[in-house]
């Protein structure tokens, strides 16, 4: 009898495991239920290409339309998913359709966080989460707008970064203390952000947003105290939280995300889950770890396939992510703020420089500024719990590959 594998999430994280089952032989029905009605698309483009008017939204897509039809993937786009019958194991869709399973991958990945503010709900008032987002926000942006920005994080600073560059004038408005302060340690941080403001990136920290105001437009953002900002254009970029109601209305376990194994296995036998929803092992982090990063997506949309067809290999895979704030890259590789000692390589002034954690003398982290390769090769020195030299790290005249060499020699002994 032919069996049927559901994948609820039109993400990165599902077009890979699509991709995977029939790869790795699965010759049953597949279907991809997504809630948008594009065909699944890369996200980390929309804050910048997509912006800048150098992708339209067909660039963005994983595969194109043919390969879904090719691999005899049906594709349900526009369509949520409600729960799931874990009993009967059936898929309820919102539209009052129900799918029979075999087997259901959960890749429901997050929702932005809406702040509970006066003025949401006024023309100009944006989110930028999906294709649509960032080409109506492109549309809003004209040289010399005034675009604000409620949210310091990674996406914000990359839209801000890329607002610039299309002539508007940008106000990043930081509940906290620093920009970047949740997922760059401080000093780098503060590195950046002192950058972006230089390059004319007007960056407001312990913002206290009180309202935006206008009339049917967004006009301005009004702060506690009274000061205002002028406003043409609002993104509201303050986070995401893991889209977990399939799971909840479906009594599968949830804890910051839907909790799995490292098989990406959920509480209930025959329910997966993967990508920026899942909370999952992680050798690295000595505990549990939930990653809104795009290759943790992509490879554990992989990882999810391969064990819902019976190649059951523990997902162990390191940390990584990168960031493009107009020609400016961060690459960040294993994990922050678990480390003991500190080395940094190259200067913070030059804009091109490493830093490198270690924990009691082991290599747990790096962080790059326009050194793509530094960190690359950090990489497999983290992975391989590696214990180099902190002086033949810091010293810009030494090539990293040699470190390698040294410590893979020297464990060999």
């Amino acid at each position: 009898m032919t069996e049927t594998y559901v994948v609820v999430g039109a993400s990165l994280a599902g077009a890979r495991a699509v991709e995977a089952l029939r790869s790795e032989g699965f010759d049953g029905r597949i279907i991809l239920v997504g809630a948008e009605y594009h065909l699944p698309y890369d996200r980390p483009p929309l804050s910048k290409e997509v912006i800048l008017g150098s992708k339209e939204p067909g660039d963005t897509f994983i595969h194109k339309s043919d390969f879904y039809s090719r691999n005899d993937i049906e594709l349900l786009l526009g369509v949520r998913a409600r729960r799931i019958d874990t009993h009967g194991r059936r898929v309820e869709l919102h539209d009052g359709v129900s799918i029979q399973a075999d087997k259901v991958l959960l890749c429901t990945g997050t929702t932005p966080r809406r702040p509970e503010l006066p003025g949401m709900d006024l023309d100009g008032v944006r989110f930028l989460r999906t294709v649509d987002d960032a080409v109506a926000i492109r549309d809003q942006m004209r040289a010399g707008a005034s675009v604000v920005i409620l949210g310091g994080g990674l996406i914000g600073i990359e839209l801000a970064a890329s607002a610039l560059g299309l002539g508007n004038r940008v106000t990043v408005l930081e509940r906290g203390d620093a920009v970047l302060s949740r997922v760059l340690p401080e000093r780098i941080a503060r590195c950046l952000a002192h950058f972006h403001a230089e390059q004319g990136v007007r960056m407001v920290t312990n913002a206290q947003v009180a309202a935006i105001e206008g009339d049917n437009r967004v006009r301005r953002v009004t702060m506690t105290d009274g000061t205002t900002v002028e406003a043409d254009l609002v993104v509201v970029g303050i986070g995401v939280a893991p889209a977990v109601d399939v799971a909840v209305n479906s009594g599968i376990d949830v804890d910051n995300g839907i909790v799995v194994n490292e098989f990406c296995e959920t509480s209930v036998p025959g329910v997966y889950a993967a990508g920026d929803v899942a909370n999952s092992p992680c050798s690295h982090a000595a505990g549990r770890i939930r990653l809104e990063h795009w290759q943790n997506a992509q490879n554990q949309g992989i990882a999810a396939a391969r064990s819902m067809v019976g190649k059951r290999v523990p997902y162990r895979d390191l940390p990584w992510f990168w960031s493009d704030q107009g020609k400016t890259n961060v690459q960040v590789a294993g994990r922050l703020h678990h480390e003991d000692h500190v080395v940094w390589r190259g200067t913070p002034e030059s804009m091109e420089f490493t830093v490198f954690h270690l924990r009691e003398g082991v290599l747990v982290g790096a962080v790059g500024v326009n050194r793509r390769r530094d960190v690359r090769m950090a990489m497999s020195l983290i992975d391989r719990r590696a214990r180099p030299e902190p002086s033949m790290l810091s010293d810009p005249a030494v090539d990293l590959r040699s470190i390698e060499d040294i410590t893979t020699s020297a464990g060999q002994q």
